[in-house]
Parts: C-alpha cells; structure tokens; sequence
C-alpha cells in the first residue's frame, strides 16, 4: 500500500478570516458548497470548527462510494483537518492571506491506497477526480464569500 495525494487551490476575493469562517461551518455553510457527489450529509456533533463531527457518502466514481465519518481538528490558526473514522483519508484546508481582502484555500487529501496494479491505477487516477470535485467547492466557497 503506497500513500494517494491530491491537492487543489484557489485565490478567493475575501478575507482569511471571512473564508475560514466559511469553511468551519459545518452546519449552515458547508452543505451549500457540496457538489451532487456529497449525499447524507448529517452534522452529528458540534457545527462549527474543531470538535465536530460530521457524516457524508462520497461517491468518488461511478462505482466507488465512500461512507465518511470525519472528526474535525483545529491543529493551526487557519488549518481544519478531517479525519476520517471509517479510512485512512485525511482531509486538510489550509487557509493563508494572499494580499489585500485575498485568501489562499489549499484542500489536500491523502489516503492509504491498495496495493499492486489496482494501487497503480488509484495513484494515477484518483487524485483527478479528487481534485475536480474539490475544485467544485472552492468556486462554491467563493460564490459564497464574495
């Protein structure tokens, strides 16, 4: 098993703290900003930043869903890390000024993936699609903060 990594980033129109307000709320933002891949998106502890918990299938490909159970974690100013119960996905938003009234969004997933020729092919193929609907939320997140 070899670690999977995607990583996507956007310049928003906002600033760090209006678009990190954003991201760490669970409860009324965050479902607003889910592409249809996201289903049964359920806030099960908390809403707001670290200590909650939040539950939603991701369906990654057509044949491939994820059942999630993320814990979330405020381990920098700017920094939400969500930790899936149910993998090994790691989910981490990064949140930085980027000049006047500008922020820096980096999302960066990483999972233990399989092993032998299907691993190859995860490797390959999965940060792709990851990043795509990734990508789908920041021009959310971005709709929403401007």
């Amino acid at each position: 098993m070899s670690q999977v990594y995607a990583a996507t980033e956007r310049v928003l129109e906002a600033s760090p703290e209006r678009v990190y307000e954003a991201l760490a709320d669970y409860e009324r933002t965050r479902p607003r900003l889910l592409p249809i891949q996201y289903s049964e998106y359920e806030v099960r502890e908390g809403g707001k930043g670290a200590g909650t918990q939040v539950h939603w299938k991701l369906q990654a490909t057509e044949k491939r869903v994820r059942d999630c159970l993320f814990t979330v974690s405020e381990p920098t100013p700017g920094r939400l890390v969500e930790t899936d119960a149910n993998s090994s996905m790691v989910i981490t938003w990064t949140v930085t000024p980027a000049g006047e009234g500008r922020s820096k969004v980096v999302v960066e997933t990483t999972w233990q993936g399989a092993g032998g020729i299907g691993g190859f092919f995860e490797r390959t193929f999965a940060p792709k699609g990851i990043n795509r609907i990734h990508g789908e939320v920041l021009d959310r997140l971005a709709a929403e903060v401007h």
